[in-house]
């Protein structure tokens, strides 16, 4: 067997792209293996991983407008309050009288639908993903966001903000969970629209759009952009969209679920539209889920080495286990409870990322029993069970329980919402 040829070498312009454009050599390769066979990726397009790397240094402009007119002084012409913003995400931005400049641009801009847009395929992508269930909330944990700490940039931002470290680990997990599950729900990703209030999916897409928007604002003074690009930008959102759409469907798959043509179709559509929320470049939302996969095998062939914050987040997921409470289980079986969580979720995490990716995170392997017992009980759930009459039914409601399920544990009773803009 031949060793895999690597990516002839790029040229871009100086001040493009960041050092840590492709820094990841063969390492990523390596990495990305899987990815290219799974994928059906057939070989490197230099001219993507240039524009991935140029995109490393592009920011969200719209959201980017709003951030800095939200952060003028009181008083000061085309100042943006949170209050108006607030007004804006519930009942739209002709509610807000008087509405500052910056606000009527990007709200008109996220509640006029793209022409491409098919309403149909949304709500039947919503549908797939909430029978996923918790087999969902598990992907997304751990192949998507564990995953995604194997390379440096997004990583220290994390760090450097206080998110999914120390004592806010368990909170951002629940707020990370909350919105996904909020995208599940009928007629969520829906904007306001004739004294119609929006829908929670959309609410919290375009809120953590201004999340992201407020953060950038805050840390590029302060970022060392010619090493890792912008704080929050494109390259990554792009990367960060292919983990919760093609990687949640690998996963999905991985654990026995079935998943035909038109589901991934209508699961990807529904992410595409998310994306354009949330304020990924057009060049990057694709709704055929092997587009996504090339796209996110070029992705990771762009990535720098890991950096310390990586070990640092992903042992912070896995203690925050033993702080989550497990509803139904009694006071005093609650360590146990939280035990067999941890180890289930090194199991997982070990077949999902693999001995090398371990060892990096400092993370102790287990054998891959519970791709065992979940492979084997999702077959009987989805291949039997579902076929039978009324048998995606009841899927559903077993979705919908058990992520309600998930997020009860993170949450322990607190209010489910995300995070407040500009935190």
């Amino acid at each position: 067997m031949t060793a895999e040829a690597a990516p002839a070498p790029l040229a871009p312009t100086p001040g493009t792209t960041p050092s840590r454009f492709m820094a990841g050599g063969e390492r990523n390769r390596r990495l990305g293996r899987p990815l290219k066979l799974v994928g059906r990726v057939k070989g490197v397009d230099d001219q993507l991983l240039l524009r991935i790397g140029e995109a490393m240094m592009e920011r969200d402009e719209p959201a980017a407008r709003l951030a800095e007119a939200m952060r003028l002084r009181a008083g000061t012409p085309g100042r943006v309050t949170m209050e108006q913003v607030r007004q804006a995400l519930a009942d739209g931005v002709g509610s807000v009288p008087d509405a500052p400049a910056a606000l009527v641009e990007f709200f008109s801009l996220v509640e006029t639908e793209p022409a491409w847009l098919d309403r149909d395929l949304v709500e039947e992508g919503a549908r797939v993903f909430r029978r996923l269930g918790q087999n969902a909330q598990d992907v997304l944990l751990q192949l998507s966001l564990v995953g995604g700490y194997r390379f440096g940039g997004p990583t220290d931002l994390l760090v450097a903000t206080g998110a999914l470290t120390g004592g806010a680990t368990l909170r951002r997990l629940a707020e990370t969970q909350k919105w996904g599950a909020s995208l599940t729900e009928p007629r969520s990703l829906v904007a306001p629209r004739d004294g119609a209030p929006a829908g929670e999916g959309w609410r919290l897409t375009v809120h953590v759009r201004l999340m992201h928007a407020m953060v950038n604002h805050a840390f590029e003074p302060k970022w060392d952009s010619a090493a890792w690009g912008l704080p929050i930008n494109q390259a990554d959102q792009a990367s960060t969209l292919g983990l919760f759409d093609g990687v949640l469907l690998i996963g999905a798959r991985a654990l026995g679920v079935p998943i035909d043509k038109h589901e991934s179709r209508a699961v990807m559509h529904l992410w595409k539209y998310v994306g354009w929320l949330i304020g990924v470049d057009d060049d990057f939302l694709v709704d055929d889920e092997w587009e996504r996969h090339r796209i996110d095998y070029h992705v990771l062939l762009a990535q720098g080495p890991m950096s310390e914050a990586g070990p640092q987040l992903a042992q912070a997921v896995l203690a925050s286990q033993s702080e989550r409470t497990y509803p139904g289980v009694p006071a005093g079986l609650q360590p146990l409870r939280a035990r067999f969580e941890r180890e289930r979720l090194l199991s997982m995490l070990t077949v999902f990322l693999g001995p090398e990716s371990m060892r990096e995170l400092g993370l102790p392997m287990r054998p891959p029993w519970a791709h065992g017992y979940l492979f084997a009980l999702n077959s009987l759930r989805y291949r039997v069970l579902g076929r039978l009459p009324g048998g995606k039914d009841r899927l559903t409601r077993w979705g919908e329980r058990r992520t309600q399920w998930v997020l009860d544990s993170y949450f322990e009773g607190k209010p489910e919402d995300v995070g407040p803009i500009g935190a």
